[in-house]
């Protein structure tokens, strides 16, 4: 059965700034450690307000009843994906609202309204299916379903997951609608601990269960989930999943052992067949990180020996070694993948605090070397590690790139296309515990 969602109450999200050196907003203040603590709450942004209020008393002061209002709100919403907007108008007329007919609009039909609340942000559907019976048999309707898959996407969003006494939480921030809503995850079994990734509105998690080592994918939005079939090699493995739109599939690739002291064979998981098949062991002796890159249907991995990066193909299942040299003084580094074939590289550069940056490379697959192509503008190095020897973490999707720090609880985030910085606002996205990964909420997403 599916749970109904909460929404967690709006926030308010500072303004781009961009790399010319705009001001940077100040992040809204967060009360009791939001995502640290055991109670994760958010400040509720004040609404605007005017200076007068609408007086309803039967006697008003001179003896007879004042109806005529000094300020009228009227609430304007955008289209599907946009923000929300409040206008206020003053010392305008009221009209009397429309009388709209029960027995005319319950009898709406099928199609107009799967079509029209096919283009409702997924968040507020769910909240929407506790006005009727009809409304909250919406996600088993194929053809609403199919409705949902035809309108243009919602947009990235930000899924966080943590464990709080052991129970899993998980919140969402939506870029498009600047806000946080919160899913109920006590779906998952204990044993998921790890949240492997997201793609296609799919979301994989893996875990120790006793001594077998599990994956699990689930769709948080309808709250269905499996366990995906064992391993031929039962060890704690480097994940990665990969959706596949055309085909409505799915397919999980598994790496070296997590901890890099045994070198097995790289196996994929294929959702059409529902089983793995083993393939060629990664010719590498020492990774540089156990963060992979996946774009242009090729998997990506730094390596130090040899030295580069090692690219795996998906339609062939063979390695191959690209000998791109790494930055000169690259502290830190991340692969982040972009829109079809763009692969960046993510990290730091500098021996000393005073003399670090943040800067981005792009492969020239032509040239096989890294181009800089942006750098982290001081101020926001400085606000987002405070510390040289600060840890962070670096992920991305669709040419976005978010920064978190693990000691800050800040996140930052990088338009590579229009070049735009600015700070994700309402809580901590980076603690101790938590995961984060970008999202694409769809109600379509099949675990099959």
């Amino acid at each position: 059965m599916v749970l109904k969602s909460e929404e967690l109450e709006n926030m308010d999200v500072p303004g781009d700034s961009s790399e010319s050196g705009s001001e940077v907003g100040n992040t809204p203040s967060v009360e009791n450690g939001v995502f640290g603590g055991d109670e994760r709450c958010f400040k509720q942004a004040s609404s605007p307000r005017g200076g007068g209020s609408r007086n309803t008393s039967p006697m008003s002061c001179s003896g007879s009843r004042n109806t005529s209002p000094s300020r009228q709100k009227v609430v304007k919403t955008k289209p599907r994906g946009l923000d929300e907007e409040t206008l206020a108008t003053f010392c305008k007329p009221v009209h009397a609202d429309v009388q709209m007919e029960d027995n005319i609009w319950a009898m709406l039909p099928e199609d107009l309204l799967h079509e029209i609340l096919a283009r409702v942000p997924p968040f507020h559907i769910l909240r929407l299916r506790s006005v009727c019976k009809r409304w909250n048999s919406l996600l088993q309707d194929i053809s609403f379903l199919k409705f949902h898959s035809s309108v243009p996407s919602h947009g990235p969003c930000l899924l966080s997951f943590w464990k709080n006494s052991q129970t899993p939480q998980c919140s969402v921030f939506s870029l498009p609608l600047k806000s946080w809503y919160r899913i109920p995850f006590t779906f998952l079994p204990q044993w998921a601990f790890w949240l492997v990734g997201s793609s296609g509105g799919l979301v994989c998690f893996s875990g120790q269960d006793g001594l077998t080592f599990k994956t699990l994918v689930c769709n948080p939005l309808t709250q269905v989930w499996r366990t995906l079939p064992s391993m031929h090699y039962n060890h704690q493995r480097q994940l990665i999943m990969v959706v596949d739109r055309l085909d409505r599939s799915f397919k999980v690739i598994a790496t070296t052992d997590i901890f890099g002291d045994r070198s097995l064979p790289t196996e994929v998981y294929d959702s059409k067949t529902d089983s793995w098949s083993v393939h060629q062991i990664m010719p590498a002796v020492n990774l540089c990180s156990s963060k992979m890159a996946y774009c242009d249907s090729k998997l990506y991995l730094e390596t130090l020996s040899p030295l580069g990066l090692m690219m795996y193909r998906l339609d062939t299942g063979q390695w191959e070694h690209i000998p791109a040299k790494f930055p000169r003084s690259l502290l830190d580094g991340y692969l982040v993948a972009g829109t079809r074939k763009r692969l960046f590289l993510v990290g730091r550069i500098g021996l000393y605090s005073t003399l670090q940056s943040m800067r981005i490379w792009e492969l020239d697959h032509a040239k096989t070397m890294w181009v800089e192509i942006s750098r982290m503008p001081p101020k926001y190095f400085r606000a987002l590690l405070r510390l040289s020897a600060e840890r962070f973490e670096c992920f991305g999707q669709d040419n976005l790139i978010c920064f978190t720090s693990w000691n800050q609880g800040k996140g930052l985030l990088f338009d590579v296309d229009k070049k735009i910085w600015s700070w994700i606002g309402g809580c901590a996205l980076q603690s101790y515990n938590n995961q984060v990964c970008f999202y694409e909420p769809k109600f379509d997403a099949s675990i099959y």
